[in-house]
This record gives structure tokens, sequence and C-alpha cells, in this order.
């Protein structure tokens, strides 16, 4: 029983999160994406440029498109699946908007 819970529970960080998205609009970088990281992720002693916490930089466009299309880890630290750290870390999770806006910003290719 026990493995089996475990097994369960790290199932969540395989979920391919921009997939099971319910997209309404095309979310731009510029326009949308930008604003969350910069806000909640690519901060001081974070994930910005100086820090780069656990080699993770999102405080450009192409370091957040790198992270988010190449590590599925991303997604399931703002969707608060078992088995990773939650992002961001000491903080709320990203309201549910927020999380579809990058869920449908990778579903849709990641636009500038």
């Amino acid at each position: 029983m026990f493995v089996f819970c475990c097994a369960a529970c790290n199932k969540n960080k395989d979920i391919n999160y921009a997939e099971a998205a319910s997209c309404t609009s095309t979310p731009t970088y510029t326009a949308d994406i930008a604003q969350i990281l910069n806000a909640s992720c690519a901060t001081q002693g974070c994930h910005n440029a100086a820090s780069k916490k656990d080699g993770i930089d999102l405080s450009s466009y192409a370091e957040a498109k790198n992270e988010f299309i190449n590590s599925n880890t991303a997604f399931a630290s703002v969707h608060h699946a078992s088995g990773v750290k939650a992002m961001p870390q000491g903080q709320s999770k990203l309201s549910d908007v927020s999380i579809n806006k990058l869920d449908c910003w990778v579903r849709n290719g990641c636009p500038e």
C-alpha cells in the first residue's frame, strides 16, 4: 500500500500540464508571462539572473522559455504537485489564472 501511495504521489510531477490546460487565449511573454515571473519567481535570491537558485534563471524570455519547454518540474512546482518543491517558495500558490496563463503560454509555443 505504501509503495502504491508514493508512486501515485510522484506521478503528479509527470503530468503534461500544458496539454491539460483549458486555453481560451494565447498569452505572450511580454504581455502576460514576464509580469508573473518577475513578481513571483525571478526575484532577488530566487530565480533571477544574479541568484539563479538551483541553476534556474527565469528573468528573460529565452531563459523562461527554455526552462518551461525543457523541464516539467517548473510546471509541477507552480502546480504544487507532490514530489517537487512548491513554488514560489515561502509564498502562496500562484492564482489559478496565473498558472493557466503559464500552461497556455507553453501549450501555444511560448510566444514572445
